[in-house]
């Protein structure tokens, strides 16, 4: 067996999470084992410098380095208090995953330019002030295959969760919401997956602006507020909650003044963000029946939610309403916690990374064909 860490900050930008994960060798469909989690919560002047770099339309050199540099800093305390937590020798760990922080995604490019994915990230940095070996650049070894480089996690939720006689899905809700339609073990089939729209991203972002803080707590204020049907069908109206797979997203196009170019001016804030729930919840059920028509699929026997988004009642709740023939099941009863699948997903990627494995699913992504991912920074 081996141990990898996995690191994870995703587009809510709160924090980094590690996951310390066993993996058996010799199995190369054999689930991995959580054994310790630690997170690191975002110095706010780091998560300001990202949040600007992330809707800048033009940014220097030296900000790009700069952020890059806390942030890989960043990583590697989170590295540090992971094996001190989990009492792990640091020359135990085989390799550690890095994502990195996504700064901006375009897989179709822009203007006619070049398709390109952007993490800021500083493997050899990191690799130095960990003692680790690390594996980075997941992303764009998929993207030269012709994939849309994302979401990489389904494969991670195939080994995880696929199942013999019951179709599953899992649901990640972090700052986009993304899904994995997993056949039963006997379907020779591939997997499904895509992203579905924003889960916290805007709901994060017009709370902020409305009543402080990063996240409206369990939901509290959405709840409190009115759906706005004729501001939903405006919202719904966005051409990309009707593409077909695979389709992948980010703040590129959701964010504040694409919801703003919609509102009447006339609309109480809790009814937007009950709205945004709201459209979380039904693009969602959108993006579900989708992917169950592409596979011929029935009711999914589970569903199960992952991400900050997992800890949302009043999201969960309006989910339920949506799929009423689907139950939620909480991820941890399958032994793994909602808070650690995408870091779970990069140290089992840096596992099949070392192994010479792909790591990508070309029926996500879109890639020409199964590819390994990531690059190896030798200690």
């Amino acid at each position: 067996m081996s141990l990898f860490i996995g690191l994870m900050s995703g587009t809510s930008l709160d924090g980094i999470d590690a996951a310390l994960v066993e993996i058996v060798e010799s199995d190369a469909m054999s689930r991995p084992r959580l054994v310790a989690t630690h997170a690191e919560p975002m110095p706010e002047p780091l998560r300001q410098r990202l949040w600007r770099l992330c809707h800048a339309e033009r940014v220097s050199f030296a900000e790009l380095a700069a952020a890059e540099d806390a942030l890989c800093r960043l990583q590697a305390d989170t590295v540090e208090a992971l094996l001190a937590t989990s009492h792990t020798p640091r020359e135990a760990i085989a390799a550690v995953g890095s994502h990195g922080q996504t700064i901006e995604h375009a897989p179709h490019g822009h203007d006619g330019g070049p398709a390109y994915t952007l993490q800021l990230d500083n493997p050899s940095l990191l690799a130095e002030l960990t003692g680790c070996p690390v594996v980075a650049d997941f992303r764009r070894r998929d993207l030269a295959a012709g994939g849309q480089a994302a979401p990489l996690a389904p494969a991670f939720h195939e080994a995880l969760l696929r199942a013999p006689g019951e179709w599953r899905l899992v649901l990640n809700l972090g700052g986009f919401a993304n899904l994995t339609l997993l056949p039963p073990t006997e379907d020779e089939r591939a997997p499904l997956g895509f992203d579905t729209g924003p889960a916290n991203a805007l709901l994060d972002a017009w709370h902020a602006r409305h009543r402080g803080g990063r996240f409206d707590a369990g939901g509290e204020w959405a709840a409190s507020g009115r759906v706005d049907d004729a501001l939903l069908e405006r919202l719904l109206a966005e051409p990309f909650f009707h593409q077909p797979p695979p389709r992948s997203t980010g703040r590129e196009l959701f964010h504040l003044d694409w919801l703003e170019r919609r509102l009447t001016g006339e609309e109480a804030p809790e009814d937007v963000q009950a709205t945004l729930a709201e459209l979380t919840a039904t693009s969602i059920a959108l993006g579900i029946g989708m992917a169950r028509e592409r596979l011929a699929a029935p009711s999914a026997a589970a569903l199960i939610p992952c991400g900050g988004g997992a800890h949302n009642a009043d999201l969960l709740a309006r989910l339920a309403r949506h799929l009423p023939e689907t139950p939620l099941v909480a991820s941890a009863d399958w032994g793994w916690p909602a808070d650690w699948l995408e870091a779970g997903a990069f140290a089992w990627l840096a596992w099949r990374r070392l192994q010479a494995r792909p790591g990508n699913l070309p029926s996500v992504t879109g890639a020409s064909g199964c590819r390994v991912l990531g690059g190896v920074y030798a200690a």
